[in-house]
């Protein structure tokens, strides 16, 4: 069964985009070490997978035949067959892997590293380690740049952006953020680097050339204790005309006008709303809600929120198959 995955991980990297299917959305359940199986037709759970000690950042290879799933407290990445939904390999990580993000072509995966302020650089082909990097204190957020030539990671205590040059494997710049900052999510275009910091309550927006923060985001909803709104998942359309930004316990998500980075409007989602994922086509956009334990389904041109599905215990993660 292992040598399978990786036959089909190799003979995905050599094919075109695969063929469009139902969408399908796997969420990652830290408490409940779980993974639940979303058919996105009929809005129901299809399945729930048992993987490893909590599970958090979660995405599909580029092909869309695996899942890939950081079980942190079992120090490794969990990879699970989308055709079968069993697990079928793991992959070498560092301590308590949470994030991660990989190349365009889905050969390197790079994970952050919670417990010992690295992040993995993993050959996805060989399924080998390649070594580590040394980033600041507690790093989560990852991401890289549309042309990959820089990857970007945040760390939660020392509050900074760290780019990283792919090809050398070194950090060129480091950016100062607010207080923990937990995702970071580039336009499009490559223009902006947006960084959402839970503790500040911010979203900073960083010149990725000039590696300076030029604004923020802020938030303000009435009735809410400044200290209750956490920024933690961004999601931004294609055109990279309006970004989603998940408030955590402010049980929120803002939709910011991004030319002006203006929020133009919240959204009541469920409890802890912590990170999002688009269906491919852009008709909607899926929540995780830690404390309600489910997921929140909104109509992105709409803007309006139109169903709850209840998940496992602490959903954290999602992806969903391209």
């Amino acid at each position: 069964m292992l040598r399978m995955w990786r036959v089909g991980l190799l003979s995905g990297l050599a094919l075109a985009a695969a063929p469009a299917h139902a969408f399908i959305a796997y969420v990652s359940n830290e408490k409940s070490n779980t993974v639940s199986v979303i058919d996105t037709d009929s809005w129901t759970v299809t399945k729930t997978i048992k993987v490893g000690q909590r599970p958090r950042g979660i995405d599909f290879t580029r092909d869309g035949k695996f899942v890939m799933v950081a079980v942190g407290d079992d120090d490794t990445i969990q990879v699970i067959d989308a055709k079968t939904q069993a697990i079928v390999d793991s992959l070498p990580s560092g301590p308590d892997p949470e994030l991660f993000a990989q190349d365009a072509a889905g050969k390197i995966l790079y994970v952050a590293n919670e417990n010992d302020n690295t992040v993995t650089v993993i050959d996805l082909e060989k399924r080998a380690r390649l070594g580590d990097i040394q980033v600041g204190v507690e790093p989560e957020g990852m991401t890289i740049s549309p042309d990959g030539k820089t990857l970007i990671n945040t760390s939660e205590t020392t509050n900074m952006a760290h780019f990283i040059d792919t090809s050398s494997r070194q950090i060129v710049a480091n950016v100062l953020v607010d207080a923990r900052p937990r995702f970071a999510e580039f336009k499009h275009d490559s223009s902006e680097l947006w960084v959402s910091s839970e503790i500040g309550g911010t979203v900073s927006i960083i010149d990725p050339k000039k590696h300076e923060v030029t604004g923020k985001v802020t938030f303000e909803i009435p009735g809410l204790r400044k200290e209750a709104i956490q920024p933690v998942g961004i999601g931004m359309t294609r055109d990279d005309k309006t970004a989603f930004v998940a408030l955590g316990p402010a049980n929120r998500v803002a939709v910011v006008d991004v030319a002006s980075r203006k929020v133009t409007k919240y959204l009541l989602v469920g409890q802890r709303v912590w990170h999002m994922a688009f269906t491919p086509d852009e008709k909607y956009l899926l929540t995780t809600n830690g404390v309600s334990n489910d997921v929140s389904v909104i109509d992105v041109a709409a803007q309006k929120v139109i169903k709850t599905i209840q998940v496992g215990e602490l959903p954290w993660g999602i992806t969903i198959s391209p």
